[in-house]
């Protein structure tokens, strides 16, 4: 089996109605998620002019290969609802594949490691929750080290959602 660390996120309509069926999804049409962090709030990163973003970190177990994984996350979003307008526009939902195994992908379509991850505390701060230990293929470095290191200035806090 492969092992995919996908990070999910969305900052328009019922945010966390959205990651929960992401989350639906993706363990139904992709494979078993082993890991699940907290939901995490953040400001927008790029286009800053839109509502804060909820993102989450799953551990998916797949059998998938990395084209069938990025077609299947491709669909998913847009079973939920993503419409691609603008880079950095808020949106529904967003799939990224941060990892897939210890593989070095550089596909027109399809950059792992995901190559901004080690700049934003979206991404780091869920992955250090569930994979705190998990090295990076190119950086060579442990996400707990990447978290340390990241000089972003967006705090990524934990959601507690008010229902």
């Amino acid at each position: 089996m492969n092992k995919a660390i996908l990070l999910i996120g969305g900052n328009l309509g019922d945010r966390t109605g959205h990651l929960r069926e992401a989350v639906r999804r993706i363990n139904e049409e992709i494979g078993q998620i082993v890991k699940i962090s907290s939901l995490y709030e953040t400001a927008a990163w790029g286009d800053v002019a839109q509502p804060d973003y909820l993102n989450q970190a799953l551990f998916v177990s797949t059998d998938m290969d990395e084209r069938t994984l990025l077609h299947t996350v491709l669909e998913i979003e847009q079973q939920i609802g993503r419409v691609r307008r603008q880079k950095w526009g808020a949106r529904v939902i967003d799939i990224d594949i941060i990892f897939y195994n210890d593989a070095i992908i550089n596909m027109p379509d399809l950059k792992v490691p995901h190559p901004q991850m080690q700049f934003r505390q979206f991404v780091l701060v869920p992955l250090q929750e569930i994979i705190p230990e998990w090295e990076h293929p190119v950086l060579h470095q442990t996400v707990r080290i990447l978290l340390q290191n990241c000089t972003d200035q967006l705090p990524a806090r934990k959601y507690e959602s008010a229902g």
